[in-house]
């Protein structure tokens, strides 16, 4: 559909995984994508492979004056940015008395200073032309709690709010910011062991579509919202998770009427 024809756009974290995904399709729907990522091996080799339409630009979410460079390359390269997709993030495995303090800053600084400096350089540039979208993509966790996971957890529920707050700012320059909240992804976060088949969706029986999403799910969701088609949503968050935040899928019982169903 080509339904990114002629527009920039700037993928964090977009050298691997959901980013990756996001990349492909943006550049499929006829967009420029900019892969912007600390992994520079994977990053080169995927702009080789989109070719005219991709380029790699080193990008350390979050220091500031790497963003204003990134900006400001863009905009001389390309004259444009119409897109951005916050995908960068990382997560820590503990529970809350065994998060160090460096751990707890290190995931709040990619997770949420990393967006919060992207929406500052990137909703400025477009703020000034009085267009542009932005995807912060948060979590299933941005909704819900969940155990041994804090940090992750309270960040995301951060760029959920902070996705609400840039929404106000810059919804009335034309410049729209919405969240998109993955359940668990086949991806090196999301299946760390790299589990193929039908054993990648073990442990997924209770959500109502009982497998893991695939990356590519997650990235369509975020063309979606950044194209025209979602021209008059802003502030908004979309749940890309197989029905999970919707709560625990039950098999009912055999034989039993709905009312002797499990009911948690």
């Amino acid at each position: 559909m080509q339904r990114m024809n002629g527009r920039v756009a700037i993928v964090t974290g977009g050298a691997k995984g959901m980013g990756a995904a996001t990349c492909r399709l943006f550049a499929q729907e006829g967009a420029s994508v900019v892969i912007a990522d600390t992994a520079e091996e994977e990053g080169r080799a995927l702009a080789a492979e989109l070719g005219d339409q991709a380029f790699f630009q080193r990008l350390d979410v979050t220091n500031g004056e790497e963003w204003q460079r990134l900006v400001a390359t863009v905009l001389a390269r390309q004259g444009r940015i119409d897109a951005l997709v916050n995908n960068a993030g990382i997560v820590s495995f503990a529970d809350i008395e065994h998060v160090s303090e460096a751990d707890f800053d290190r995931v709040y600084a990619v997770n949420v200073k990393g967006a919060f400096l992207g929406i500052k350089h990137v909703g400025g540039a477009m703020k000034a032309v009085g267009r542009g979208a932005i995807v912060n993509i948060s979590s299933i966790d941005g909704l819900r709690g969940a155990s041994g996971v804090a940090a992750y957890v309270a960040s995301k529920w951060a760029l959920r709010g902070l996705t609400k707050a840039a929404a106000l700012e810059y919804g009335h320059h034309g410049v729209r910011v919405n969240s998109v909240h993955p359940g668990g992804v086949d991806t090196t976060m999301g299946n760390p062991v790299g589990l193929t088949g039908a054993a990648k969706n073990s442990g997924y029986e209770r959500v109502p579509l009982q497998r893991i999403g695939e990356p590519g799910e997650i990235a369509a969701a975020s063309l979606f919202l950044c194209s025209d088609e979602a021209s008059y949503i802003c502030g908004a968050e979309l749940a890309v998770d197989g029905g999970w935040s919707a709560g625990h899928y039950h098999a009912m019982l055999p034989g039993a009427p709905a009312s002797l169903a499990p009911a948690g």
